[in-house]
């Protein structure tokens, strides 16, 4: 095969398959780590876009077919997705990866740091197989992260079925400004993040029974609140329009939120994540402690199986890489300071020299003088 004559997202995605583990049981955040690609400009070369909001055509093609064999761990209704929209994958690699990253960050000076496992089957290594904390906050953040992704390359026009939400256009708000300009699409966004991410817990609950039903419901469950968190944050921007700067016409669109403010956000779900019951029920996911047992879970709380780990001391078993090792801050009174990090072990300092050269200066023409700077300083890493 030539790859001079496949279009862009083709090769793309043939690009990343090079790239994935050969197993059997992966899940999709693989494609977070794994996606090289990212999808072409609308072309000559691109089918029409469908009339329907989904992701359905008609007939898929044919490479689209033998590419997606190849991935690995795709649900039913994922690999349908795949077949008929292969251009749709690598923008849900770059949601995945986009959550890989906000996670990193969030978690950079803590004891979980958001670890990733190149050879595991889910990015995140057997850490998920808990139904932690911190499991919840990766199921939300990259659900957020993959609604983000799609959401965004509509609006950029980078996806044949979608464009900018422009379904108010025109219409005047009792404030007296006009809806205009492209707004983001997120119901789009959240459809196809439903459709996709979804998929994968509907078919743990078919293959494992009734054992996985609450760890199912409770993965849905935080990948919905990953999409309500966009969805609360999205924003209005305005621009006026009239003579010499004047606002006789304004003109407003609905705007997603930086990711990293989504990310914070998400963070503050995670300290206040509510355990549940681990009982299976039909009904609804139930709190564990009696006394708020009655009240309902809101859709924007995150929730939990199991307590966290102390994430200490190595365990290959669990996925948890403890901190021996890392750096600690001696003077900060935070997750990163010594004394945390390093579970009450203690720590060992070492002198560190840094030479750079410093003080530069331009002297006409043409040459520039710096001095060599020497600067001692101490690194602290957990016993």
């Amino acid at each position: 095969m030539d790859a001079k004559k496949l279009p862009y997202w083709e090769f793309s995605c043939l690009i990343l398959l090079c790239f994935l583990p050969a197993i059997s049981k992966a899940s999709w955040m693989w494609l977070g780590i794994a996606s090289l690609g990212t999808v072409n400009q609308p072309s000559d070369t691109n089918p029409p876009a469908s009339s329907s909001p989904g992701l359905a055509r008609t007939q898929p093609t044919t490479l689209g077919q033998s590419v997606c064999s190849l991935v690995p761990g795709l649900a039913h209704e994922q690999r349908t997705v795949c077949e008929q929209r292969p251009e749709a994958i690598p923008v849900i690699g770059a949601g995945a990866r986009l959550g890989i990253t906000e996670c990193q960050r969030q978690f950079r000076d803590e004891r979980w740091n958001c670890t990733i496992h190149d050879q595991e089957q889910n990015a995140f290594g057997k850490v998920l197989k808990t139904g932690s904390r911190e499991t919840a906050f990766v199921y939300a953040i990259t659900s957020a992260g993959v609604v983000h992704a799609v959401t965004k390359t509509c609006s950029l026009g980078n996806l044949t079925d979608c464009s900018c939400d422009e379904s108010r256009n025109g219409m005047v708000n009792a404030e007296g400004w006009q809806w205009g300009g492209c707004s983001d699409n997120l119901d789009y966004g959240i459809h196809i993040g439903r459709q996709f991410v979804d998929a994968g817990e509907v078919r743990r609950d078919e293959e494992e029974g009734k054992s996985s039903r609450v760890r199912g419901a409770m993965n849905l469950h935080n990948n919905e609140v990953g999409r309500q968190m966009i969805q609360q944050l999205m924003s209005r921007q305005c621009r006026c329009h009239g003579v010499s700067g004047s606002c006789t016409v304004k003109s407003c669109w609905n705007t997603m939120p930086d990711f990293l403010v989504v990310g914070d956000h998400l963070k503050k779900r995670y300290q206040r994540s509510v355990e549940i019951l681990n009982r299976p029920s039909k009904r609804r996911l139930r709190r564990k402690d009696r006394a708020q047992r009655k009240a309902p879970i809101g859709r924007d709380e995150m929730v939990h199986l199991e307590r966290s780990p102390n994430y200490c001391v190595r365990d290959p078993s669990k996925g948890i890489m403890g901190t021996l090792g890392r750096e600690c801050n001696r003077t900060s009174d935070g997750a990163s300071s010594c004394d945390l990090l390093c579970c009450g072990r203690g720590y060992n300092t070492q002198e560190v020299r840094l030479v750079e050269r410093c003080d530069c200066r331009f002297i006409w023409c043409c040459e520039v003088k710096c001095r060599i700077c020497e600067t001692v300083t101490d690194l602290y890493t957990c016993k």
